[in-house]
């Protein structure tokens, strides 16, 4: 069930007996391209999705956060002056959040928030990202800070990485302060420079989840990373983003086995990403499809983060005449694919993959049709 500013405000009235000061909504996000690039310096090239966390907030006299959650049914509170790592679920990232806001050296005041979010948890969407960056948004409003956001998605970067544990890149947070409806967003992972680009005319971008879930299978997320530094090492550069596909050619064969193929995929998928912006800047939908398709195959092959599950749903996915392309999204393992559709026949899209993929899997899917929209804002 989506969420609305309406349904935020009315969840706020129900629990304080009065209207928000400020509501704030920060989008989850699907990458249309540029999977397991980001740690790698590269490129990767997502776009905000309209499934966010939103918060409805009211400042306090005191230093104190206090927030109520919908989805958890359950509410959390801690001092800004004693942040305390207890390891106790959601209130965490925003313990985390605020940990790294001060710690960048911001002065933070003190609030009262309900929250709540309609992005799929585990699915490979990011609410982590979108709870990080709408808490963001939170703070800056109450404590009045210019909202920025490269330099607020690196920090929230930083809460996920320091405080939550978390090894991810830079893209989830980025895309959700920064994204633009009716945009996908290239972004240089290693500069931070970002190009707006306009999604093709009448296309849909539709996430598939599984329903099968991952957890962030951490230890094969962190060998990945260790695999793709041990290829860098080798080719004694600072990240693999720097190595061209023809230097690989000529260098991999005294790579391991499972080495080489790990960087044939980050090196592809960077040359692929780039190539996308390209395409979709003229406007051709099946170039970039292509190029989904190709990136599929690399992560299912090369890198191998795929699963039966997202292997059955892009294989459904692409047998519908309205797909350009699909492929899966997020660090694999389970979660969510995409695909790139026709948008007047997406809703016949959506039936048949969905019942292609249950048949085949067992698995009754969740399916959303999306739309590209603005980053973490003030609503």
């Amino acid at each position: 069930m989506a969420i609305e500013k309406k349904d935020i405000e009315r969840h706020f009235e129900q629990k304080l007996g009065r209207k928000p000061k400020w509501i704030v909504r920060a989008p989850g996000r699907v990458n249309l391209i540029g999977e397991h690039t980001d740690y790698n310096d590269g490129f990767v090239f997502p776009l905000a999705i309209d499934r966010a966390v939103w918060i409805a907030l009211e400042p306090r006299d005191d230093r104190k956060v206090v927030v109520h959650s919908i989805d958890y049914k359950e509410s959390g509170e801690f001092s800004l002056d004693a942040l305390k790592n207890t390891k106790s679920g959601w209130i965490e990232y925003l313990k985390g959040t605020a940990w790294a806001l001060q710690d960048a050296g911001h002065r933070l005041c003190g609030w009262e928030g309900v929250l709540a979010g309609d992005v799929p948890l585990g699915a490979g969407l990011s609410s982590s990202a979108a709870l990080e960056m709408a808490t963001a948004r939170a703070f800056a409003a109450a404590s009045n800070l210019t909202w920025e956001p490269a330099p607020m998605a690196l920090l929230g970067q930083r809460a996920e990485n320091k405080w939550v544990g978390v090894n991810c890149g830079i893209m989830d947070q980025m895309i959700s302060a920064a994204g633009k409806a009716g945009h996908a967003l290239l972004i240089d992972c290693r500069d931070l420079k970002t190009e707006l680009v306009p999604m093709p005319p009448g296309v849909a971008v539709v996430v598939l989840d599984t329903s099968t879930r991952r957890g962030l299978v951490d230890s094969a997320y962190n060998e990945r990373r260790a695999q793709c530094e041990a290829a860098a090492k080798f080719f004694k550069v600072k990240a693999l983003r720097d190595v061209s596909m023809e230097r690989f050619l000529k260098e991999a064969d005294a790579l391991d086995p499972v080495t080489r193929r790990r960087a044939l995929h980050v090196i592809g998928e960077n040359e692929r990403t780039v190539k996308a912006a390209e395409v979709m800047r003229r406007g051709d939908a099946a170039a970039l499809g292509q190029l989904m398709n190709q990136s599929h195959e690399d992560l299912r092959d090369n890198f191998e983060v795929s699963s039966d599950a997202l292997d059955a749903m892009v294989d459904n996915a692409r047998t519908h005449k309205a797909c350009y392309g699909a492929r899966m999204t997020g660090a694999g393992f389970g979660g969510c694919a995409m695909a790139l559709v026709k948008a007047q026949e997406a809703d016949d899209f959506v039936s048949h993959t969905a019942k292609g993929y249950q048949k085949q899997t067992g698995h009754k899917p969740a399916v959303y049709v999306c739309q590209a929209t603005n980053g973490a804002e003030v609503v």
